[in-house]
């Protein structure tokens, strides 16, 4: 059980804690990137502890704003503190770190040598149809998320776009993304058989990084493990199991990728602290 002095506002000094609240030892880690002003601020209200909790609750939960639960802050300062942090990318520069801090632990390069490229469609809601497309593959409409990961599975870069936008189509502004958050330049981007052609080439050449196409099996039976390409669908799975992302229920495509980022950042915290 947490309990922090600075509690105020009738918040229960004592309360029960949720599975995806963070442990002492994975706050210890993420204070230095979320306090965007001194905890001591005249301003704060509330712990901002319990501000990232109840941000956590609620993507993994996938609840409704004003339906947050009454042992955590108002849904308006959660929402308020959540936009702040997605804006300045607090989120994105811990991800970052922490996978460099995975690779290192597992005796890798901070930097991967190369990545992943893929996308899945996520159903839109009425919130969201403003700004959805059609997947004809797929028959859903609603966005898309296109993303970057490492051999690990690990997030180096998303984008969000309606669904039907090409995926080769983002095959620049995704290789843009990961060699700006890297030291040493990526050189090898898999990808399926939706990159094809010439101008998804040109665009990763550009940015220094060859694209290598992950054919299917001409005689394809059932299942069939396809190298390299099954690690992003695995990512995209530990993505799913954060209840807020099984749907695209943001106004804002920011803030859908915003959620990613913070989903990985929860995955990375648990592997590298353990569960809490």
């Amino acid at each position: 059980m947490y309990l922090h002095p600075g509690n105020k506002l009738g918040m229960n000094e004592a309360r029960k804690s949720y599975p995806s609240d963070v442990s002492d030892a994975e706050w210890a880690f993420c204070v230095r990137y979320l306090t965007l002003m001194t905890e001591a601020a005249p301003q704060r209200i509330y712990p901002l502890r319990e501000i990232f909790n109840a941000l956590r609750y609620l993507v993994k939960m996938g609840g409704v704003w004003r339906m947050m639960p009454h042992d955590l802050p108002p849904w308006a300062v959660v929402y308020q503190q959540t936009r702040r942090w997605i804006e300045a990318g607090c989120f994105e520069a811990m991800a970052h770190d922490l996978r460099a801090v995975l690779r290192l632990a597992l005796d890798r390069q901070a930097d991967p040598s190369a990545v992943i490229l893929d996308s899945r469609t996520i159903q839109s809601t009425p919130e969201s149809g403003a700004r959805a497309g059609f997947d004809g593959h797929k028959k859903r409409k609603g966005s898309k998320v296109h993303v970057a990961v490492d051999t690990l599975g690990h997030l180096l870069a998303v984008a969000v776009t309606p669904a039907n936008e090409q995926d080769r189509a983002q095959v620049g502004q995704l290789a843009q993304a990961v060699q700006a958050v890297v030291d040493e330049p990526v050189r090898l981007a898999f990808v399926d058989q939706g990159y094809t052609g010439e101008q998804p080439l040109d665009d990763a050449a550009q940015q220094g990084m060859e694209l290598a196409v992950i054919k299917h099996h001409e005689a394809k039976h059932g299942f069939v493990l396809l190298p390299r390409r099954w690690v992003v669908e695995r990512s995209f799975a530990w993505a799913a199991r954060f209840r807020r992302l099984a749907r695209d229920y943001e106004r804002l495509a920011t803030t859908l990728a915003g959620y990613h980022w913070l989903a990985f950042v929860t995955l990375m915290l648990a592997t590298l602290f353990g569960k809490s």
